[in-house]
């Protein structure tokens, strides 16, 4: 029984929106190495990076995630909406 809760459990793990980005369409992406998913709605943005980043990887990895949302999203970043780090980041975007 402990054996199917534990697995039950991972099978929960992963990238999981904020509750405004439930609805929103979801993208699984790699660059350089790394995975990152996407959710984004008309008017906004949630990039998620999976897995682990050494000190020193995130100033890289938080332009990484930028330069995806119009990649991804087709729409532009408004970038003073902005919020968040290297591993989840949120923002507005302009279709």
């Amino acid at each position: 029984m402990r054996f199917i809760v534990f697995l039950l459990f991972l099978g929960a793990c992963g990238a999981q929106p904020a509750p405004e980005f439930f609805a929103a369409t979801r993208a699984d992406v790699s660059r350089g190495g790394r995975q990152y998913t996407v959710f984004h709605t008309q008017n906004r943005v949630e990039v998620i990076r999976l897995g682990y980043a050494r000190r020193g990887d995130h100033q890289a990895i938080r332009a990484t995630m930028i330069a995806l949302i119009p990649e991804v999203t087709g729409c532009r970043l408004i970038e003073t909406s902005l919020q968040g780090d290297s591993g989840e980041m949120r923002g507005s975007i302009r279709c």
